[in-house]
């Protein structure tokens, strides 16, 4: 693989992303909104037939994960008709598709890790329309991968943990909801796991995050603690936060058998964190 096609490059995985397999010597086309936007399958095409890429990485992807509820025509253009348009143009050129997809997939009921056996049973309409782009993936594309993630941060864009410092300063105390546990992703750590599995050709679906996982309230406490802010993080409910969609109450991700794959797990999230942190200079 020489050349690689990364959509959403703007964000913060995909900025880790084109960083990564710039230094690995690959040529990388790195686009996003306005240039490309993969819900036209016109422009895809169009995209793909310029650049004839050897690989594409899609890290393009709608968000907003309450907006979702009442936008869900936008969240389903950039999550699964997008997608679509990239797996079947992937099929005509016969190139490789990653496509990352997300811990919301799944209901939150479990009481260990969600594997990649587990069916999903998304709640709310981001989660529908992110299930409905690995199916169209899956479908169209043999040569496909599926990378769940969750809870993913990085220094290029806002995230939960530049939140947390921002809602600590100057202030005693924050409160940080505890009924909600998943697995941080530091796209630092994930950028050059991607990469590596995309040259793999184990082809397929799986899960990637940082070892461990936690509450929402707990790497609250990690954040703060390890930045040195003298705040008191206070448990609290979902209840206490009111938001338009539910949010699964542990969406933990088991990263069988990737780390076999790669050799190795990422490092745990309490490391991932404090890297972070100093990456972005809150930390020395």
């Amino acid at each position: 693989m020489r050349r690689l096609l990364v959509t959403g490059a703007r964000g913060q995985l995909g900025q880790d992303v084109c960083r990564q397999a710039t230094a690995r010597g690959l040529e990388v086309s790195a686009l996003d909104l306005p240039e490309l936007d993969i819900a036209s399958q016109e422009a895809v095409r169009a995209c793909l037939q310029a650049t004839r890429p050897e690989a594409i990485l899609n890290c393009a992807a709608y968000n907003a994960v309450d907006r979702a509820e009442t936008e869900f025509h936008q969240a389903l253009a950039a999550n699964a008709l997008g997608p679509r348009n990239l797996a079947v143009e992937a099929e005509r050129l016969g190139v490789p598709l990653m496509h990352l997809s997300t811990d919301y997939v799944f209901d939150g009921r479990a009481t260990r890790p969600y594997t990649i056996a587990d069916p999903p049973n998304p709640l709310g309409r981001y989660g529908l329309s992110k299930l409905r782009g690995e199916l169209e993936v899956q479908a169209l594309a043999r040569r496909h991968y599926v990378v769940r993630l969750s809870w993913v941060f990085g220094a290029g864009n806002d995230n939960f943990a530049r939140k947390v410092l921002g809602w600590a300063r100057g202030r005693a105390s924050i409160q940080v909801v505890d009924d909600q546990v998943a697995c941080p992703a530091y796209t630092a750590d994930l950028a050059p796991a991607l990469l590596e599995l995309l040259g793999s050709g184990a082809f397929g679906l799986y899960h990637l995050a940082n070892q461990g996982h936690c509450s929402r309230h707990a790497w609250a406490a990690h954040i703060v603690g390890a930045a040195g802010l003298g705040v008191e993080v206070v448990p609290v409910s979902s209840r206490a936060f009111p938001t338009p969609a539910a949010r699964p109450a542990f969406s933990a991700l088991d990263t069988f058998p990737l780390d076999g794959i790669l050799g190795r797990p990422l490092p745990p999230w309490q490391d991932a964190t404090e890297r972070f942190l100093r990456e972005i200079g809150a930390r020395t």
